[in-house]
């Protein structure tokens, strides 16, 4: 009994987790889903990043690593939803005869804008069809905490839904101008539904992002911490590296790990590590001494003194993990001149 007790706990669920969705991911064909996301051409734009903050959306691009856990449950919740919920009341409330519900539908549409032809790429909600399995309706399915301030679909949904609009359109040469968003309440289940028509100016709006997030693309240029949304600094996993908390950060790019922070996630380390291992994919000294197993695994950076410019294996030096108190430099120290030493 004692053993089975043991076994059960954080750690163990987080391996077998992580274990389940790396075979899911085969089994589903999508192995590419197992390791870091390659970073999109400049022009390329998934439908579901539009109209976002544009530093966001570069960190997620070019794969910084993130501060917090992937909030999992909650993209687990959202497809069981739609699959278990959501597509078998369209199928046996909403159509009718010759009409038919399609999972999804792939967009794959181009715009000309002034830096060029931009791409929108991407896969829908389910969509009713006709007997042909040609689009008539497409939805867009989202859980939320709760419905009662929910009075109009939100501003970067209403991109979302328009990319698909606007590439099937293209795609089969038929209007397809109306969508219609869902809200589903992770708790009581109930919902609320937002039609949208396609709107010319609105769509316009949503290219003249995509046209500035692809020049902020075109010359890496870091683009500003200004949120197109309230929220967004709120639920953004690079707020540290962005400024927008009380440390000592401003303003950094999108590579490396921020010294003397403990609080990355082990997945999102092994995931950063992935996509640069060689360039700018190295553990701080923190990182290593947190998790010793990939110190043994990847390269870590020195310990470094900012008055001597003495440098010193993570491991070199007695730490006992305190980030508020980092360790000092020896040299220094011999000196009588103690200093703080950065990773």
């Amino acid at each position: 009994m004692r053993d089975h007790r043991s076994r059960i706990s954080t750690a163990t669920f987080n391996e077998w987790y992580q274990e389940r969705e790396f075979a899911q991911n085969i089994r589903n064909g999508t192995p590419y889903f197992n390791g870091p996301s390659p970073v999109p051409d400049p022009e390329r734009h998934s439908p579901s990043n539009l109209l976002q903050c544009h530093r966001k959306i570069y960190y997620r691009q070019l794969n910084a690593p993130k501060e917090d856990e992937d909030p999992e449950g909650i993209f687990w919740t959202g497809r069981r939803f739609e699959e278990d919920i959501i597509v078998p009341y369209l199928q046996d409330a909403v159509v009718g005869e010759d009409t038919y519900v399609r999972n999804s539908m792939w967009i794959d549409t181009t715009v000309e804008t002034e830096v060029g032809e931009l791409r929108f790429k991407g896969s829908t909600d389910p969509v009713i069809v006709d007997r042909e399995s040609e689009p008539l309706l497409v939805t867009e399915v989202k859980t939320t905490t709760s419905l009662d301030q929910k009075t109009e679909t939100s501003t970067h949904h209403r991109a979302q839904v328009h990319a698909y609009m606007r590439g099937l359109l293209e795609k089969y040469d038929r209007d397809v101008d109306e969508a219609v968003v869902i809200y589903g309440d992770r708790d009581s289940m109930m919902v609320k539904a937002f039609q949208e028509p396609f709107d010319v100016a609105f769509w316009n709006r949503v290219v003249e992002w995509a046209v500035s997030h692809t020049d902020f693309r075109v010359h890496d240029d870091l683009p500003p911490g200004t949120p197109e949304q309230d929220w967004e600094c709120k639920f953004c996993p690079y707020r540290r590296r962005c400024g927008k908390t009380s440390g000592p950060f401003q303003d950094e790019g999108p590579r490396g790990f921020l010294p003397l922070m403990d609080t990355y996630p082990r997945e999102q380390v092994v995931e950063y590590l992935n996509a640069y291992e060689g360039n700018s994919g190295e553990l701080t000294p923190t990182l290593a001494h947190q998790y010793p197993e990939l110190a043994e695994e990847y390269d870590v950076r020195e310990w470094r003194c900012s008055r001597c410019d003495s440098g010193f294996e993570w491991n070199e030096v007695k730490w006992d993990g305190d980030t508020e108190s980092p360790p000092m430099c020896p040299v220094c120290l011999e000196k009588d001149e103690p200093r703080e030493m950065s990773g």
